[in-house]
């Protein structure tokens, strides 16, 4: 008997191997991300150009920030960011001045809302999974710092020293942490009720040991991600851990269904791995901006099927294409399942 999309997802996600596998892809949609009917029209015609497996809801990369006060020029973009034009946190005082948000007036938080009604209205078979970032993650964007090693926050003019505060100003970081914690468990909470299939929740890039060690993490962030992973009950739920030393093992006990992470960056393991959750990765988003030679992901893409054929299994780019990747890279990778 041939699986529904949502059926097929679902068995993956419980750790079982489905009748045939499953693929998908996302980019941000940089110009139709600002509005609920913007990002449903343009969502909705990228999974019925594709034919996705599933749906990762790309949201703007700011709508977290926004929720809690943060603002953004949406004419001025560097990589996937809005430039900054307003940070909440400038001075440790600020932290405490970090409260919780009731997602019931929240305007950011109700786009998205309305953005899940839509798609569920309009894609019923297709399991839809909502991107959203850990506390710490937001924290930092609240203080107009960038998650990762290596980037910095367009427009910020910021100069925390922001592992200083974590000594110095321990229990407000943890005032700020809890209360957004409490927000966004409270949100998902509600996507579920919507409809929602699974959470894809973002770490960023804050595993990798040039922002936090990992006795940092585990002070910091794990407390944190459990609180908002355990109050989404279905089996969908997808951990992403961004970039070089993601450090997937890490993640392991963590209440989550799935890892994803990016087999080929800097100090990370291969997709041979020992994890006790559905691997999520296969194919290098770099690819996609990179190359012209469509090949190279369907060769990527029949290995990494190949070597999962036994386990249960998510085809993705290891991290979000680009946003001007081709049509005919994407259907490479649509179609890359078809030959196995």
């Amino acid at each position: 008997m041939t699986l529904t999309k949502k059926e097929r997802f679902s068995q993956i996600m419980t750790g079982h191997k489905a009748d045939r596998p499953i693929v998908s892809g996302w980019h941000h949609f940089l110009e139709h991300e600002h509005t609920a009917t913007d990002l449903v029209n343009v969502t909705i015609a990228f999974a019925k150009q594709y034919d996705w497996d599933w749906i990762k809801i790309n949201p703007r990369a700011t709508y977290l920030a926004e929720a809690f006060g943060n603002q953004y020029d949406y004419t001025n973009y560097e990589w996937v960011f809005p430039s900054q034009l307003k940070a909440v946190i400038e001075h440790s005082s600020d932290l405490k001045q970090v409260t919780a948000v009731h997602v019931d007036v929240s305007a950011p938080f109700q786009e998205q809302f309305e953005v899940v009604k839509q798609l569920r209205r309009q894609l019923n078979d297709t399991p839809l999974v909502q991107t959203l970032f850990s506390p710490l993650t937001v924290l930092m964007f609240l203080a107009g710092l960038m998650p990762y090693s290596d980037k910095t926050m367009p427009g910020s003019q910021a100069t925390i020293d922001f592992n200083a505060w974590l000594v110095n100003h321990r229990s407000d970081i943890h005032f700020a942490l809890y209360n957004i914690a409490v927000t966004l468990a409270d949100y998902v909470q509600r996507l579920e009720h919507l409809g929602v299939d699974g959470l894809f929740y973002a770490t960023t890039g804050t595993a990798h040991p040039e922002l936090f060690t990992v006795e940092q993490f585990n002070e910091f962030s794990r407390p944190y991600d459990m609180m908002v992973l355990q109050a989404f009950k279905k089996k969908g739920r997808i951990l992403h851990t961004c970039g070089a030393h993601g450090d997937p093992v890490r993640f392991n006990d963590y209440p989550v269904e799935g890892i994803s992470w990016d087999p080929d960056a800097t100090g990370n393991p291969e997709l041979s791995v020992q994890l006790d959750k559905v691997k999520v990765a296969g194919v290098s988003h770099h690819i996609f901006e990179s190359s012209t030679d469509d090949s190279l992901i369907k060769k990527q893409a029949k290995l990494a099927l190949a070597e999962m054929k036994n386990q249960p299994f998510l085809l993705v780019p290891n991290c979000a294409v680009s946003p001007n990747a081709s049509a005919s890279a994407l259907k490479a990778l649509r179609e890359s399942i078809d030959y196995v």
